[in-house]
């Protein structure tokens, strides 16, 4: 049927509306309109060849449109009108459906062959039993006048619910005058989507080292959708959290919006938006509470590697300190460190992508076992040899050094001091404002050599370049308490935590919390601090020494000693000599925490 057969059907049947029972309009629908090309003509030609092959092309079409949870609205001799709720779905049909009409053995005829004209509108319509009526019925009809053999035309409205290269590649056909209509229409033409040359010319060098993560809006389980609003709310405070992140990267909201409802959205998020993984999910509102379910799946295997259920007052979801986008966050945040960690641990290095060697070599540098803590090694120097010029990858390597000193694995710490800080030398002259490098450097100058006017200097240039650099206040919170003010230690301890609330690594944070808390001669937030440390990491000696310090100035000794016996579980060889090895012996909590190892009977040597 001819677009103006198809206006004259609607508008005709609208004398008969008061006959059947009418929905006033609700929601917004997809109107979408296919035309045959010149059926006249073809028919004239060839009337039972055309009729046979267009009658096959509907069959198939009528299964695509259900398919894609469409809904064939009418289908009158050489024309198709369906309707639809998501016009990403819509776009994708209208492109399926040219394919279609040249994949059912609809050759070409003796003057031609056959083709399609669809035209798109988005508006809400006046729903009967069979039909559907209204003035955006009529304009998606006309915008089928508009396209060429093979095109699709979609309004200004229809255009604005698509993602532009992502549904589509469109153009824009300006102001468009169309019959029986006064005002001229904005259309635009929806073409194939593209491949983005972007992702296609990045250099391993320039790939991002951190995994990166797209987070979808959240799909309604409502039929009717009126509540969608919270699928917004859910993915806009999940990209705000895991934005803090220093291990992640996100992708913008403004780019995922187009992944709600997507069957494909994995495919999408991995191949268009070069995410490693994709957290996507549904809710449901049941009275005052909204149930998520959410899965992240890791868009490189095409496997859902986590799911779970989430509770919470809706009310909730509203609040700047979310409890469930705050829950949701910590797992997602959680299990992709987890997955990144599984692949360094599993995988030969020449193997594995640069994010996964990245947030592996993190998470295994503080690990207890002496393998994995080697593992970290490995990794880190595998990545420089990969990014020569990225300095972040040396600080990391230069915080391994550090810590290969303080667990007191170091045959030479001297040496060790030496090959740190030759790692954040040479990072500091890839990138002399490097906040992560000044601010291990700073650390080395504090924790192991005690020369606190060099790490002020290098703790302050780190907050001026990147005040939002997390290991720079807890960095600054370590000097605050050996060198400065006890009540300065603990705010800056805190402010870090504020600041990457969610690190894999959060333990550690713990940790200076509670030295700082006891430097500040609050034991029992010094207690509360050190033991969650523990809970989070039972193999971090540093936090042992913290809690039996705190517990032996309480008076608390049956506990300091049970605190003793698991760090000796960690530290067999532990003396009073070599715990005042591994760092400079002016901090004023180390010495705080000798007194508490002989008041405990550790020998001497």
């Amino acid at each position: 049927m001819s677009p103006s057969k198809l206006i004259d059907s609607a508008e005709a049947a609208a004398g008969h509306l008061g006959a059947e029972q009418l929905r006033l309009p609700g929601a917004t629908r997809v109107i979408l309109v296919v035309d045959l090309v010149e059926s006249v003509r073809l028919m004239q030609e060839d009337e039972h060849g055309t009729v046979t092959r267009w009658h096959a092309f509907t069959v198939q079409a009528r299964r695509l449109i259900e398919g894609a949870s469409g809904r064939v609205v009418k289908s009158l001799g050489d024309g198709l009108m369906a309707e639809f709720a998501l016009a990403g779905r819509a776009a994708t049909v209208a492109q399926q459906l040219h394919a279609l009409l040249q994949g059912v053995g609809l050759t070409a005829l003796r003057t031609g062959g056959m083709a399609l004209r669809i035209g798109l509108h988005a508006a809400p319509v006046y729903q009967g039993a069979d039909d559907i009526y209204g003035q955006g019925v009529n304009l998606a009809t006309r915008l089928c006048t508009l396209a060429g053999p093979g095109e699709t035309v979609v309004s200004l409205d229809m255009r604005d619910l698509l993602v532009d290269g992502l549904d589509g590649e469109l153009c824009d056909l300006g102001e468009c005058y169309l019959k029986h209509l006064e005002a001229p229409v904005r259309a635009f033409r929806l073409g194939p989507p593209g491949i983005n040359p972007v992702l296609r010319t990045v250099s391993e060098e320039r790939k991002p080292l951190r995994p990166t993560v797209a987070v979808a809006p959240f799909r309604s389980r409502s039929t009717e959708g009126q509540d969608w609003v919270i699928g917004d709310l859910i993915a806009d405070g999940v990209i705000a959290r895991l934005s803090r992140l220093p291990d992640v990267r996100v992708i913008s909201r403004m780019s995922t919006q187009g992944l709600r409802e997507r069957s494909d959205g994995a495919t999408v998020a991995g191949e268009r938006l070069a995410a490693a993984y994709l957290l996507s999910g549904s809710y449901a509102v049941q009275g005052a509470r909204t149930l998520i379910m959410a899965e992240l799946t890791d868009t490189r295997r095409g496997e859902v590697i986590w799911a779970e259920r989430l509770s919470d007052d809706t009310l909730d979801l509203l609040q700047v300190s979310s409890q469930l986008i705050e829950q949701l966050s910590q797992a997602v945040n959680h299990r992709i460190v987890n997955a990144e960690v599984g692949q360094a641990l599993s995988q030969p290095l020449p193997r594995l992508d640069s994010n996964a060697l990245m947030v592996g070599g993190i998470a295994l540098m503080h690990r207890a076992s002496l393998a994995d803590f080697q593992r970290s090694r490995e990794i880190l120097t595998a990545l420089i040899e990969r990014h020569g010029r990225e300095a972040s990858l040396r600080a990391w390597l230069a915080k391994w050094h550090v810590l290969n000193i303080v667990r007191g694995l170091s045959p030479d710490p001297q040496r060790e001091v030496r090959l740190a800080l030759s790692q954040t030398q040479r990072a500091l002259d890839l990138e002399p404002e490097n906040a992560l490098t000044l601010s291990v450097e700073g650390h080395i100058y504090t924790q192991l050599l005690g020369e606190f006017g060099l790490a002020e200097q290098r703790l302050n240039a780190a907050v001026k370049a990147n005040p939002n650099e997390s290991m720079a206040w807890l960095f600054k919170s370590v000097l605050s308490s050996m060198w400065g003010s006890a009540p300065e230690s603990v705010a800056e301890a805190l402010y870090a935590e504020a600041l990457s609330p969610l690190d894999p690594i959060r333990y550690f944070y713990d940790l200076i919390t509670a030295s700082a808390l006891l430097t500040n001669h609050d034991h029992e937030g010094a207690l509360r601090y050190a033991q969650r440390s523990i809970q989070a990491n039972r193999h971090h000696a540093p936090a042992y020494r913290v809690l039996l310090t705190a517990q032996v100035e309480l008076g608390a000794m049956d506990a300091a000693r049970q605190t003793l016996a698991s760090l000796l579980q960690e530290q067999p060889e532990l003396t009073i000599e070599t715990y005042m090895a591994i760092g400079s012996g002016h901090s004023v909590t180390r010495q705080r925490c000798m007194a508490a190892l002989r008041a405990l009977g550790v020998p001497e040597a």
